[in-house]
């Protein structure tokens, strides 16, 4: 993705300070995807990097990597798994506890969403910590699937959330560095 079109992305995200508790800068995509346009540059952007890569599923982290994600598996064609918080599976599944800049969480996974040595590629809005993203990857890697790559929209470098994740292939969309 050039320049120009990571700046017009990047200029469609709304920043909320204070957000959800003080002191934290909330980037919000919602103002992302009401626009269409920039909506659609996001997943054709994602489809044209993860198209010729040898996926089997999305996986996408509850709740905006589900809109990411789903919106992205369809456009290649591949089924969508979701990753959720307590309390959503009604089938078996599995969880994994993680921190993250503000508090801890729980995600969980049905233990048949990912079949030994499937491939999965890894959607959430953001990159901060690496905690849910980390959080995610364990629960894939203890159904056997195998962590193809990771995508965001957007990565906050300085929280050190790509140090967590250093041995996946990681992309992000834009990074808010220092801001």
């Amino acid at each position: 993705m050039n320049k120009t079109t990571q700046e017009l992305i990047k200029s469609k995200i709304r920043s909320i300070p204070d957000f959800p508790i003080k002191e934290i800068m909330f980037r919000d995509i919602t103002t992302l995807l009401k626009d269409a346009k920039g909506y659609q540059m996001v997943i054709d952007d994602l489809a044209g990097r993860y198209e010729q890569m040898d996926i089997d599923i999305v996986a996408g982290i509850e709740s905006r990597g589900f809109i990411i994600g789903g919106a992205l598996a369809y456009k290649l064609n591949l089924p969508f798994v979701p990753i959720r918080k307590p309390g959503k599976l009604p089938g078996e599944y599995i969880s994994q506890e993680y921190s993250l800049e503000y508090g801890t969480n729980t995600l969980q996974i049905h233990t048949d969403a990912v079949k030994p040595g499937q491939n999965v590629l890894l959607i959430d809005d953001l990159l901060a910590t690496g905690g849910s993203a980390k959080a995610a990857i364990d629960l894939i890697e203890k159904l056997k699937g195998i962590v193809k790559a990771i995508a965001f929209i957007i990565e906050l470098p300085d929280l050190g959330g790509r140090k967590v994740l250093n041995n996946y292939n990681i992309y992000s969309t834009v990074k808010y560095s220092g801001e």
